[in-house]
């Protein structure tokens, strides 16, 4: 793979400012994008999430920016907010080196107020999901008249929420000589569709999308309806993980497997679409700073969950087309790493199962070795402080406090977050009550803030 600064385009600032975030050689998806996307070429990319895709068109939307115009230039369209957030993140570090670049996210679940708000202010990128941008567009909230670059990220899981109206609406409000760019994971002919209306003469590129190149070693396991509970505790002791997402196929059954693993002393939690906003937050941060190891999650409720360090992905359930299935398996073996996908599947869901990949190994549940004694009860456990960006709160804050007022030793505290009006820290269990009843009296950069377990 070619190193950036072999780009003649890209200019020493950016590559010094991606050298100093470690992107010296590039993926695939962006050795085969990069060149083109700075030519401003329309492209189709099939490539799968956690394949570097984000600085694939990050990268070059950045360098296109005029920052002396605050009209929004470039517009990402992604299907969650988690997805959006993880998004705007990662172009936040890559734009470091350009001054004043404002990118702002519009997505549902927020009040629309401080959207307005800022828009009013200007911005440069904007990131959102479709529903949402569709609202600022009814309300004439939003000025998409000077967009140079467009990017569906995600494409075909917006399509399966339904969006493709909201899709082509948004589109129709951009100037016709914009600059677009297709990201997704599998290519249904609905995307196929859409590409025909929105791209023009699009250059199609396809980068690892059946996991071939990667890491992942895909199992399957025949059970039965009754011993399917007993089957996947026998995996989950055999195999290990320190993280792990099981898929159900429903809301009911998702619940009623976090259920069974916690009674029998997992670390597990539910996601699934019937958690509110703060809820759901707080699932996907507590799994991703280690305070939940297992993730019992609906195909729906899990769409731009970007979380790395997942060993095992587990189809609790067969996946109704082999998209789905391609996605589910394609949350592993990130970044470089190894990964393993089990599947259950009952006598008579084999065939359909035997569609969706040639690479499954098909094993006996005799030949698992289980760890009768394993504990799978997290390491952490995540406090949540009732001040955040608002409070003017930052990471070293908490951290200082924590280290120097109560005594808690730096090896014990994990990952820290900042939001607007919450911070949540993940504090190793051994110093979780020293921890909790330090913070009850200690202050924070001279303010007392209530702080809780969740």
């Amino acid at each position: 793979m070619s190193r950036f600064d072999t780009i003649s385009k890209l200019s020493k600032p950016i590559i010094k400012n991606l050298n100093q975030l470690n992107y010296v050689t590039m993926t695939p998806i962006q050795e085969a994008t990069i060149p083109l996307l700075l030519d401003d070429r329309d492209i189709i990319a099939q490539a799968k999430t956690g394949s570097g895709k984000t600085a694939a068109f990050g990268i070059p939307t950045i360098d296109s920016i005029d920052t002396t115009s605050y009209n929004p230039q470039a517009l990402i369209l992604s299907p969650t907010r988690e997805l959006a957030d993880q998004v705007a993140k990662e172009l936040r570090r890559l734009a470091r080196y350009r001054e004043n670049l404002k990118i702002i996210t519009l997505c549902g679940g927020t009040p629309m107020a401080p959207q307005i708000s800022s828009l009013s202010r200007g911005a440069h990128i904007i990131i959102g999901t479709p529903g949402r941008l569709q609202d600022h567009l009814s309300r004439e909230t939003i000025y998409l008249k000077e967009i140079k670059k467009v990017v569906l990220d995600e494409a075909d899981r917006m399509l399966d929420m339904g969006f493709y109206d909201e899709i082509k609406k948004i589109i129709s409000n951009l100037p016709r000589d914009r600059h677009s760019m297709l990201f997704s994971a599998t290519y249904p002919a609905n995307i196929e569709k859409l590409s025909k209306e929105i791209l023009k003469d699009p250059t199609m590129i396809e980068i690892d999308t059946t996991h071939q190149d990667s890491a992942i070693e895909e199992l399957a396991f025949e059970v039965s309806y009754e011993n399917k509970s007993d089957a996947l505790l026998s995996i989950l002791k055999s195999y290990r993980p320190q993280r792990a997402i099981l898929f159900c196929n429903t809301k009911v059954q998702t619940i009623e497997v976090a259920d069974f693993l916690q009674d029998r002393g997992f670390s597990a939690s539910d996601l699934q679409g019937d958690l509110d906003q703060r809820e759901r937050n707080e699932t996907l941060l507590k799994f991703a700073n280690g305070s939940t190891r297992v993730l019992v999650a609906t195909d729906v409720a899990s769409r731009g969950l970007d979380v790395k360090d997942i060993s095992l992905v587990i189809n609790y359930d067969i996946p109704h087309k082999p998209d789905i299935y391609t996605h589910r398996i394609g949350r592993t073996a990130r970044a470089g790493s190894d990964g393993i996908a089990i599947t259950l599947y009952t006598r008579r869901e084999k065939e359909k199962l035997q569609e969706f990949s040639t690479d499954i190994k098909y094993l006996p549940l005799s030949d698992l070795k289980v760890e009768k004694r394993y504990n799978m009860e997290a390491n952490y456990t995540t406090v949540s402080i009732n001040g955040g960006k608002k409070s003017k709160l930052r990471p070293g804050d908490i951290l200082g406090t924590l280290i120097k007022e109560i005594g808690i030793p730096v090896e014990h505290i994990g990952k820290i977050d900042i939001f607007e009006f919450f911070s949540y820290v993940a504090i190793d269990n051994r110093s979780i009550p020293k921890a909790i009843d330090g913070l009850k009296n200690s202050k924070i950069k001279k303010r007392k803030f209530k702080s809780w377990i969740i």
